[in-house]
């Protein structure tokens, strides 16, 4: 049986350029898996914004990992968790670590700023953690892990913090040494310049992902030419869950009936096959005593 952390890995390690699915609870994993992607992205934006909370680590790594693991007992696909900073020092990525490995989670992956973090595309204080506590962090994570497949990616944000091309070699080729399986170089251009600046200069030392959230008009082909290893779509299950729920209330609310809608959402039924309801109804067959009256 090829394990999830061995799917993780293989992906990551692939000539082939793959893309990763955001989900947010276990419903929109499913979803994600239903559609054909391969792996998950359990996104700290996105499972935050569910809670109702802003993406500054107001959600516990506790609080998060909880809706991770609903999200592995519900699909056979590998996840990697958005591990934020690591939640705090390596300590905390150790024990984060282990945990993630007990619930069947794939890998994670930890960003180098200070904690707590603030979102890639809010603001323009953005503060690092410096080379040797981030190498710390990712050496903390491989040793603790259970598994020697699980994986450790590295998000380098010196482009989101102004420190350019330089800063960002230097981190990436830290981390690769440190142990990461692979670095994500994130950017919040409304172009790839910045990262087919870095795929050029990195010469595919170690895996490269990406997450194209704010230069979303570039053909994948490109990604493809650049040697790019996987595209995480980070948020959009969220984003467009958001659209669709606003447009059904307000014609709820406004038409004081459900009668128009009826043929716009999902049925019943869909529901009850996206939580395993048909299955427990045969189970329920196998493992209940019948109640039928003599």
């Amino acid at each position: 049986m090829i394990t999830k952390t061995r799917c993780l890995k293989s992906m990551l390690a692939s000539k082939e350029l793959d893309f990763i699915m955001e989900a947010h609870n276990p419903i929109s994993a499913r979803i994600a898996q239903e559609s054909g992607f391969k792996a998950l992205w359990a996104s700290g934006l996105t499972i935050s914004a569910s809670l109702g909370l802003s993406d500054r680590n107001e959600a516990t790594w506790t609080q998060v990992l909880d809706i991770v693991e609903l999200m592995a007992d519900h699909t056979s696909i590998p996840i990697l968790m958005d591990g934020d900073t690591g939640y705090g020092n390596f300590n905390t990525v150790r024990r984060l670590t282990r945990k993630m490995c007990s619930k069947d989670i794939a890998g994670l992956c930890i960003e180098d700023k200070v904690f707590p973090k603030l979102n890639s595309f809010l603001g323009e204080n953005q503060q690092m953690a410096s080379i040797e506590e981030f190498c710390g962090k990712i050496r903390a994570a491989k040793d603790s892990a259970l598994d020697d497949n699980f994986c450790i990616v590295a998000r380098i944000e010196a482009f989101i913090c102004g420190k350019g091309i330089g800063e960002a070699i230097k981190r990436a080729s830290a981390y690769h040494e440190a142990g990461a399986d692979a670095v994500l170089i994130h950017s919040k251009k409304n172009n790839p310049s910045e990262i087919f600046e870095f795929t050029n200069e990195w010469a595919e030392r170690c895996p490269v992902v990406i997450v194209p959230t704010k230069y979303f008009n570039t053909p994948t082909p490109l990604f493809r030419e650049a040697n790019i290893s996987c595209v995480v779509w980070a948020n959009h299950s969220l984003r467009a869950s958001i659209n669709a729920i606003k447009d059904i209330t307000n014609e709820i609310r406004k038409k004081q009936s459900v009668a128009s809608i009826e043929s716009k959402i999902a049925t019943l039924n869909d529901v009850f096959k996206l939580t395993n309801e048909f299955e427990v109804q045969e189970a329920e067959k196998l493992y209940l005593p019948s109640f039928d009256t003599v």
